[in-house]
């Protein structure tokens, strides 16, 4: 069983629960015990709907639904995610979910202008003569006429090709020949068609930062990038407030995802107890009767950042848009010290690509 706390909403029937035309069912929706609320005390702690505005002027939901891994269900998961409140959706060219989530936005019948949608460039379309066509077929794919922020996956640069991950005779990969200012400097000229309304990066490092807003004309209107209570980068992200630039959380729980136990080039470390499993993140939930699982993304939330967290399963999606309360300063504090300056996200070596060089967690 999940170490989620089970909503109560969870067994609604899906029909009332996302008013209107039902979504299809999602797994274990109706299938969890009510066991832990029973020791969980009930304080009326008010959830919010934070919205932040970016240097664009447009506004970003706190709380964000990701949808990296498991296309079968996104379709599904997306629609439930809408019906239960999200507006704000993140994709990625390379995760192969945009049809599903461009399936899943009609499907909820939640009109467009009210979905802030991201999606993001892979690394083997970089060429300045390739942006606008990658995003071209993200949009087809999305069936959408435009995106609400279209970020650069990455700060590395692949071969040029339909191949994701051009690798040579000893599986190494094949890099471009291109750098990611001309790629920046191409995503700016998207500004101008209308075909996203902001750009964006994620996992690049100050100085990178640094290079594309000295060598380029627009200012990053979001850094996605791995934020979560075990890597906090507080100094990374007052620096990013300073310039303006919103941060966004993915990985927002950390190990929680097996992925990073899991792929190549996983970190020895990504097998310690899980964030959520904390002690202390389980004593502040009980304090606002919450779950860890909540206070860990209210964490982020408080400190002004949106967060992505995935989710196939139906009570985690409603529980995590309830994770939108706040948080007493000393709680903030507290939390503070779980840092231990991990990071879970670095294929630097098998992206032949030095990532984060000047950042904590390397």
């Amino acid at each position: 069983m999940s170490t989620q706390t089970m909503s109560l909403t969870a067994l609604i029937p899906i029909a009332r629960l996302y008013g209107g035309r039902a979504c299809r069912p999602l797994r274990n929706l109706q299938q969890q015990s009510l066991t832990h609320l029973s020791n969980i005390p009930s304080r009326g702690i008010e959830t919010r709907s934070t919205r932040y505005t970016l240097n664009t002027g447009a506004k970003i939901p706190a709380i964000g639904f990701g949808t990296f891994q498991d296309p079968e269900a996104q379709e599904d998961a997306v629609c439930a995610a809408l019906k239960s409140g999200y507006r704000h959706i993140d994709t990625a060219r390379v995760y192969d979910t945009e049809i599903q989530v461009g399936k899943g936005i009609k499907q909820s019948g939640v009109r467009r202008e009210e979905i802030f949608l991201t999606t993001k460039l892979w690394c083997n379309s970089y060429h300045p003569g390739d942006v606008e066509a990658a995003l071209d077929a993200s949009l087809k794919d999305l069936d959408t006429p435009y995106v609400d922020l279209f970020l650069m996956h990455y700060p590395c640069t692949f071969k040029r090709g339909v191949d994701r991950f051009p690798r040579d005779a000893n599986g190494k990969m094949i890099m471009g020949e291109t750098t990611y200012v001309d790629t920046w400097k191409a995503m700016e000229k998207l500004l101008k068609t209308g075909k996203t309304k902001a750009i964006g990066v994620s996992n690049f490092s100050k100085g990178e930062v640094e290079t594309l807003i000295r060598e380029g004309n627009v200012v990053p209107a979001v850094h996605q990038m791995e934020l979560h209570p075990y890597l906090q980068q507080p100094q990374f992200t007052t620096w990013h407030q300073s310039l303006g630039i919103h941060t966004t959380q993915f990985s927002p729980l950390g190990n929680q995802n097996s992925f990073y136990r899991q792929v190549s080039w996983s970190k020895h470390y990504s097998n310690i107890s899980r964030i959520i499993d904390h002690p202390l993140l389980h004593d502040i939930g009980r304090k606002y009767g919450k779950s860890a699982v909540q206070v860990t993304l209210a964490w982020g939330v408080n400190k002004g950042r949106s967060v992505i967290p995935k989710s196939i399963i139906g009570w985690q999606i409603r529980e995590n848009l309830d994770a939108d309360f706040e948080l007493e300063e000393g709680d903030l504090v507290r939390i503070g010290d779980l840092d231990r300056k991990l990071r879970f996200n670095d294929p630097s070596g098998d992206y032949r690509w030095r990532l984060y060089s000047d950042l904590e967690g390397i």
